[in-house]
């Protein structure tokens, strides 16, 4: 059904007159009479009767006024779900507990005003595809895993470089260190069963194994952080890695340990990626608000991939 014609219909219907609603809608009066024209062939009725005083409605035209009034509304709230700026700012994070997480949560306290719709994609080839369609407005990502430069048309922005600790349970054999040399590691088993072949985080932990000599094992499904809390918490030869700034809950029980790692600190790079012809406004001031609170870059002592893209 054509909206102009409806629109005029609507027009028509509330100004009582052909010729106040061509006034309104800056067009003429015989092209209002055509629309409604149109419009009554479409359906099959009458919509108005025209009288001394103008044009009355019709009881079926008093009838589809209300439907009339509501196709109208939804044309403008389809309209407002795309439109640049009015739509919320789509935004892709890793999972709900982590650091990634808690820089949206940060950026959603300093601007209360803008309206957020935050998404959890897989990997980075995902997360690209649905930023360039536009699905998503940006995406956090440790840009970039080996050999996959990022499309010319994607731009990113380091912000965020989160210290790894150890987790351990209580009997574990490095649970009462305050910290540990990244070196000291090597030899015991670090279970991680979240890792994925070819995804940026696997290939982050492939570099990390590969220079300091770890042993990380993926085996096992991936059941949650829970039941990961869970076996670490019981299995005395087993530990895990976790984000300086992942939040964790677990039973008071599992009495877990989390360690700082040393000599040098393995640090988990997060950007941020957007399409450089994204217009959205709130795009800008969440990338300036990153910018301004960034920390953590090239810092001495520290230790990240050959490939991530530096500040």
């Amino acid at each position: 059904m054509d909206l102009d014609t409806v629109r005029t219909f609507v027009a028509a219907a509330d100004a009582g007159q052909f010729q106040e609603a061509a006034a309104e809608l800056a067009v003429t009066q015989q092209a209002v009479s055509k629309r409604i024209a149109a419009l009554e062939r479409k359906l099959g009725v009458r919509l108005f009767t025209r009288t001394a005083r103008g044009a009355e409605l019709t009881i079926d035209g008093q009838a589809f006024l209300p439907h009339a009034r509501e196709l109208l509304r939804v044309a403008e709230r389809a309209v407002a779900s795309v439109h640049t700026g009015r739509r919320p700012l789509r935004v892709d994070v890793i999972a709900s507990r982590s650091a990634q997480s808690g820089l949206m949560r940060d950026f959603h306290h300093a601007y209360p005003e803008i309206e957020l719709d935050v998404v959890m994609l897989f990997d980075i080839e995902t997360a690209v595809a649905a930023i360039r369609s536009g699905a998503i407005d940006a995406s956090f990502r440790a840009v970039t895993a080996p050999g996959r430069p990022l499309p010319t048309d994607i731009e990113s922005i380091r912000v965020l470089d989160e210290p790894l600790q150890l987790l351990t349970g209580p009997a574990h054999a490095l649970a009462g260190a305050r910290s540990v040399p990244l070196a000291q590691l090597a030899g015991h088993r670090i279970w991680m069963p979240g890792l994925v072949p070819g995804t940026e985080w696997t290939a982050y932990y492939d570099d990390l194994v590969a220079e300091f000599g770890l042993t990380i094992e993926a085996t096992g499904p991936n059941l949650g952080s829970d039941a990961l809390l869970d076996t670490i918490a019981d299995t005395p030869a087993l530990a895990t890695f976790m984000g300086g700034q992942t939040r964790l809950v677990w039973p008071a029980g599992h009495g877990l340990r989390r360690i700082p790692v040393t000599d040098p600190t393995p640090v988990y790079p997060h950007s941020l990626l957007w399409h450089r012809d994204n217009p959205h406004p709130a795009l800008t001031t969440l990338r300036a608000h990153l910018a301004a609170t960034a920390t953590g870059h090239d810092t001495a002592g520290t230790w990240a991939p050959s490939w991530v893209i530096p500040r």
